[in-house]
């Protein structure tokens, strides 16, 4: 039975809670941006203030084992420095019970980083190249046992379980996941969590209408899952980043040397003409800037989107073409924004991500549901200034993508059974 954070009784108890701490560390393993660990506060700081204890675990990066650069002993500080609290460590999370069973109420204990053991993401380690199959799959078979105490280790050191770390929700990993069975009636969602999945179940269940789809990114084939299954959803949906090109191309256009997946086409007419026969109205860029290369020091021009010389190449969007979206976008009712127009990496670039950030911006004080998610784009919103301009900002990068493409995402799911 799934419970509530906001009204369950945390008094006396020890909550195991997974969040993600994967924050990036310099060569001094100084962290440099600690988002993640505050948007886990408010979670951490509910339990502590109704009379519990904590357990936090998380992973940090892709260790292939034991890793010392890579332990959570580095972020101690920051989160002792979050929480107001002294922070106790466990070196070693399958050995961590007596450290657990002596915590009293207002104390944390932070697990060393899960994915030093094989048994966190259930893959055997250290397979020879040369392996047999069969070796494989004996292997396979071992970590899959050993997994299983790996997993009832963690259970046993706590009352409930709390799942913040929509991130890794799309993974079904022993801490993700399968823990969550030993905690039949005592296990629920953390605040971030809960934020993602109503954010995002705005959009895609019962959005208010009109819905309009910003949908970019290098490829289509990145995207078509989640574009197909908008399709049964919005009323409008632009097209942009560097798989415009491919609809373009589509179209007939002369694309010059911009990106585009030629495998994709039949792909890109088949969606264009889904969206019509629903009456959505899809759009892409009607002229395009576009540079002779890469760069602050690139020529640049603008130029129609069927028509771009050889030699150049599509880098972002005119500002004519983001204007003819300004009535689409202020009529909308909820936006959802999964990748950016342009390369705004490159400054000279970034003026169409800029200008769709500041209507967006413009949209949601008018009222309007803005979701903005996918890496690229959250970067964008971020660097620009304009994240506590929109409505919500997903962090949940892969897992936030999946949950668009209709995906059950096994960290969801498994406080919901």
């Amino acid at each position: 039975m799934q419970q509530n954070i906001s009204n369950y009784d945390f008094s006396g108890k020890k909550a195991i809670v997974r969040v993600d701490f994967n924050v990036p560390l310099n060569e001094k393993f100084e962290i440099t941006d600690d988002t993640r660990i505050r948007a886990a506060i408010p979670t951490l700081k509910k339990v502590l203030e109704k009379g519990g204890s904590l357990i936090i675990m998380s992973h940090l990066g892709r260790p292939k084992g034991v890793d010392p650069k890579l332990s959570l002993k580095h972020i101690i500080g920051r989160v002792e420095k979050h929480l107001g609290t002294k922070v106790q460590f466990a070196d070693d999370c399958a050995k961590a019970g007596a450290q657990a069973a002596a915590l009293k109420p207002g104390e944390v204990l932070l697990l060393e980083n899960l994915r030093f053991y094989a048994e966190e993401e259930g893959k055997p380690r250290g397979l020879k190249e040369d392996a047999t199959d069969e070796e494989k799959k004996a292997a396979k078979a071992k970590v899959k046992e050993s997994q299983k105490e790996f997993v009832k280790t963690l259970a046993s050191y706590a009352d409930c379980y709390i799942n913040d770390a929509f991130g890794t929700a799309h993974r079904a990993h022993a801490s993700t996941a399968l823990i969550a069975s030993y905690f039949p009636n005592d296990k629920m969602f953390g605040y971030l969590m809960e934020g993602e999945i109503k954010a995002i179940d705005t959009v895609l269940n019962n959005p208010p209408r009109p819905l309009t789809a910003i949908i970019g990114g290098a490829k289509v084939s990145s995207k078509i899952a989640i574009i197909e299954n908008l399709l049964d959803r919005v009323d409008n949906l632009i097209i942009c980043g560097g798989m415009v090109y491919t609809f373009i191309k589509a179209l007939g256009g002369h694309i010059g040397k911009s990106i585009c997946e030629d495998d994709q086409i039949d792909v890109a007419k088949a969606i264009m003409k889904k969206a019509q026969s629903k009456g959505i109205d899809l759009d892409l860029y009607r002229t395009v800037m576009v540079a002779d290369k890469f760069g602050e020091d690139a020529n640049t021009q603008i130029v129609p989107n069927d028509n771009i010389p050889d030699g150049w190449e599509g880098v972002d969007a005119s500002t004519e073409s983001v204007e003819k979206w300004r009535d689409m976008i202020m009529g909308s009712k909820a936006i959802l924004w999964n990748g950016p127009l342009g390369v705004f990496e490159v400054n000279k670039f970034a003026g169409s991500t800029k200008l769709m950030a500041t209507m967006l911006a413009e949209a949601t004080q008018k009222g309007c549901f803005t979701l903005v998610g996918g890496g690229d784009s959250v970067a964008a919103v971020t660097q620009m200034g304009f994240a506590d301009k929109v409505s919500y900002v997903s962090t949940g990068g892969g897992a936030m993508l999946e949950y668009l493409e209709g995906k059950t995402l096994p960290g969801i799911a498994a406080i919901r059974e």
